[in-house]
């Protein structure tokens, strides 16, 4: 994720927000507030603490027209401010290399993690840290050490995604043996194994804004649930009236009935295991989510078949989508609708050639979640679709 997580809010709420936020230890003390070129004001959040950021009880108790933004702006401040002192990590490892004989070099800084996923008392490292052989000679005491440097109990690193078609992380603890996690997200728990499952922190904002959405009433499908990222958030704070929850990888199905009971909504969930092209459900949704990155093409014919054929429904269409070299802002968007109105032209004629009926797409939204890579954005499209 490039940027500052901010709570963007009119000014007019600006300064209770930020004293809610303060009391709250979620507001980044190291930053201050700047008003926006549109006159709204940017509140920096803790990147640390977004995940705990209730965001639907700010919303009724504090301001209804607050919203998650990342600001360059703000990031560059951050960037202009410097580091002061040095971090705990490094001050535990150098005294950890001193103890070993060894001295401190500018490399092995380097060498130590630009950025991790927290979970509980868990820290997930990737595999682009600690890879100098000077570390193997510590042995174990170094997971000991970045643990206390970290503020962690267990550690565990994640070298890439498997090819075992349910995209299962390759995890390996490297302290601790319970590999069971509980993560947090705007007042929903949940809990999975982060060895046999995939959880996508970069996705809170996009968790956040389907929280949002008032789906009182509505059957809503979602096509590749996981262990519950938008399931829940449909169920927990939109009040859907029935989510069908897809789910191929059987861990991830077990920890999505953990979820389901644990957040106290199991009895507005179905559960269907199993390829999602084999689903036996048509002509039943108000709203289907088609949450697969880097492509969710491969959907969007069940999400069609899914919709309600006499009023039709929402499909939210996530997908990656590659911009040119060197372009700005503006330019991505310029790609990001191009890419939309294929989407938006492609899905009506799949409608028009499953029903034998005519029907009108129209783009109600365009929602940019995160960077995945260079030049590479995961956009969500908000597509109303319509027989008519």
């Amino acid at each position: 994720m490039d940027g500052v997580p901010c709570l963007r809010v009119s000014s007019c709420h600006a300064q209770l927000l930020r004293r809610c936020l303060q009391s709250r230890g979620l507001l980044d003390p190291s930053l201050s507030l700047v008003k926006d070129s549109d006159g709204t004001v940017l509140l920096p959040i803790l990147p640390s603490s977004l995940s705990q950021l209730d965001l639907q009880d700010l919303r009724n108790t504090v301001a209804s027209d607050c919203d998650i933004i990342w600001s360059q702006s703000l990031l560059q401040s951050k960037k202009n401010k410097g580091k002061t002192g040095v971090n705990k990590l490094e001050q535990v490892l150098q005294e950890l290399l001193e103890a070993h004989g060894e001295r401190w070099r500018e490399e092995l800084k380097k060498d130590l993690p630009r950025s991790f996923q927290r979970h509980g008392d868990l820290i997930l490292l990737g595999d682009n840290c600690f890879t100098l052989p000077l570390w193997k000679k510590i042995g174990d005491q170094l997971w000991s050490a970045v643990a206390k440097g970290l503020g962690a109990k267990r550690l565990a690193r994640m070298s890439r995604i498997s090819r075992d078609g349910f995209r299962s992380p390759m995890v390996t603890m490297l302290l601790g043996e319970n590999s069971w996690v509980q993560h947090v997200d705007n007042g929903i728990s949940y809990e999975f194994d982060v060895t046999k499952c995939m959880f996508s922190a970069g996705n809170i904002t996009e968790k956040l804004r389907v929280a949002g959405f008032d789906c009182r009433g509505e059957t809503v499908v979602d096509l590749y649930a996981g262990v519950g990222y938008f399931t829940l958030p449909y169920l927990v704070h939109a009040k859907a009236g029935h989510v069908h929850a897809c789910e191929w990888n059987p861990d991830a199905v077990a920890a999505l009935q953990k979820n389901l009971e644990a957040n106290g909504v199991s009895d507005r969930c179905t559960i269907h295991q199993g390829d999602n092209h084999q689903l036996q459900l048509c002509d039943l949704a108000d709203r289907v989510n088609v949450g697969l990155i880097p492509s969710s093409e491969d959907g969007w014919p069940v999400a069609c078949r899914l919709l309600k054929r006499t009023t039709g429904g929402i499909l939210h269409v996530h997908q990656n989508v590659s911009s040119p070299l060197q372009s700005r802002r503006a330019a991505d968007r310029e790609v990001w609708q191009s890419w939309a109105e294929d989407a938006a032209n492609r899905i009506a004629s799949l409608l028009r050639d499953l029903t034998g009926a005519l029907w009108v797409t129209s783009i109600q939204h365009i929602e940019r979640v995160k960077s995945y890579a260079p030049h590479v954005h995961h956009v969500v499209l908000d597509l109303d679709c319509r027989p008519l």
